[in-house]
Formats: C-alpha cells, structure tokens, sequence
C-alpha cells in the first residue's frame, strides 16, 4: 500500500521543522492517504464492535460513578493497540510520520505509545495539558503525532493548542472541571497566550512538542465523530521513560528497554505517575 509521496516529503521537512521549532508544533497536511485513513478507522470500528479486553482504558466515571450513558463509556479509548495489533503497529511505524520525525528530532525516533480516541458525539473533552507530564522523557522531550481520522473543526471538538509553549516549563496541573473534560488535570495557559484551534482534514497529522500546552473541547456535533490515531515518539537516545510506557518499539519494529523514570517530574517522587 502507497503510505506517501517520499521525496515529495523531504523537500518540505526543512519548512516544517522551522515551524515546529518557533511554535512548538506543525500539521503535515495529506501525510496519511485516503485509503489508509479508511482501513484505520474500519480497523478500530472492529475492534469496539468485537470488544478487546484488557486493551481499553477503564471506563469513565463522573461524579464517581460510572454513567453508561456517557458517550465516552460508550466508546472508550483503545491504549496501546500496537502490542496487539499488527496493522495498529504498522501505522505507529508509517513511513511518513517516521521522515518528518527523523527532521524535527534529528535522529532517529523511537515509539512510546499508540492510541485511538473515537469521541463520538456528545462527548466531554479534554482539558490543557502537557504530555511530557505523563511521558517524562529524559533527556530531551516526546513528540506526539496526532492523525486524524475524521476532519476536525471547532464544534466536533478539534485540537486546541498554545503556540510557543514548547519550551514552557513542566508544570505539576490544577484540577480540570470534569463536567467539560474527562481528564482530572488542567495547565492553565501563560499570561499574554492563548489556545488556537487546529483544522484538520482526515489524514493530516499535527505534530506537537512534549512541553506544548493542548487539549480540546466537547465534540457538540450531533452526528459527527472526531476520531484520532495518536502515537508518541523520542529521541533514539533517550534514557528514561515513565514505567507504563515499557517496552519501547524502535523503527524497524523491534522492542528495547530504557530505565524507568522515578523522578515524579514537577509533581515530586511520590507521584504514582512516574512508575506508571
């Protein structure tokens, strides 16, 4: 299957990176093809309708109490669908994603994570956060790149985030209003910045550094998914990662350790998070 036009690629790496290194992010437009945008999202429609226990994260609560009317109860997110999955694999290691990070790391890249987030209608966002926070990538920072699945807009809840944050410091969050996001943590944004909406059509990916602040509202659509293929990436050389994040996957598709990060990050050593 035909992933990307290559040379095509390289030639606009060099403007890429550019941007990603002034606003701490950048949207690859068309990096993923129609027919690959196709089979990823009839891949994780099988994988909801038949169910993949052990690999969805626990289903929302709200309140403290789980709602089986909460769309997100509903569709859950699918975590770490490369250890099972050999098409989820596949496009974890997508050729294009792997040229453009090669460019803004400047070397070799190695995966973290893979995800799947359908956000159905209906659903609560998530609120401003950094994803070095969870990651704690050492040394340097993560990269994540985020495929879209379906196109994504303001109302269906699209990706908000603040530019030139990427070199903000890590800073341990407040906590969110989970009446608007599923997530408990929320990183105020820096005085004098303000988040900015991401358009994106299905198949572009936004790349965006560890430090960046980002998150996204309620998909308010009545009939619209905002569907996501999310991978995380770092420098081939790092040292350290957060625990739930072993084994890494190297590019060629083999699996190596790294040591567990224990330093808790801003949040201190006694931050369960850093064992994850």
């Amino acid at each position: 299957m035909v992933t990307s036009n290559l040379p095509a690629l390289d030639q606009q790496s060099a403007s890429l990176a550019e941007q990603f290194a002034r606003d701490g992010y950048v949207v690859a437009r068309g990096l993923f093809s129609p027919a690959e945008v196709e089979e990823i999202r009839a891949l994780f429609a099988k994988m909801h309708a038949e169910g993949v226990p052990g690999h969805y994260e626990p289903r929302t609560v709200r309140d403290g109490v789980e709602d089986p009317n909460d769309p997100l109860y509903q569709y859950p997110r699918v975590m770490m669908p490369h250890r099972f999955n050999a098409r989820a694999k596949h496009y974890m290691l997508h050729a294009g994603v792997r040229r453009i990070l090669e460019s803004l790391f400047q070397t070799e890249p190695v995966a973290t994570q893979s995800m799947f987030y359908f956000k159905p209608p209906g659903a609560r966002g998530q609120a401003l956060h950094q994803d070095q926070f969870y990651l704690l990538v050492e040394p340097g920072t993560c990269i994540a790149a985020w495929t879209a699945i379906d196109d994504c807009d303001a109302e269906n809840g699209g990706m908000m985030l603040v530019p030139k944050t990427n070199d903000a410091p890590i800073v341990c969050p407040d906590e969110a209003n989970r009446g608007e996001s599923y997530t408990k943590h929320f990183v105020p944004v820096p005085k004098g910045s303000k988040p900015v909406l991401a358009e994106m059509k299905a198949g572009d990916t936004l790349f965006f550094n560890g430090s960046v602040i980002h998150g996204s509202g309620p998909n308010r659509s009545k009939e619209r998914f905002r569907r996501a293929f999310i991978c995380h990436y770092a420098a081939g050389n790092l040292q350290k990662i957060s625990g739930s994040y072993h084994p890494l996957t190297r590019m060629d598709g083999s699996e190596y350790e790294v040591e567990i990060q224990t330093s808790g990050g801003p949040c201190g050593e006694g931050w369960a998070g850093a064992a994850h």
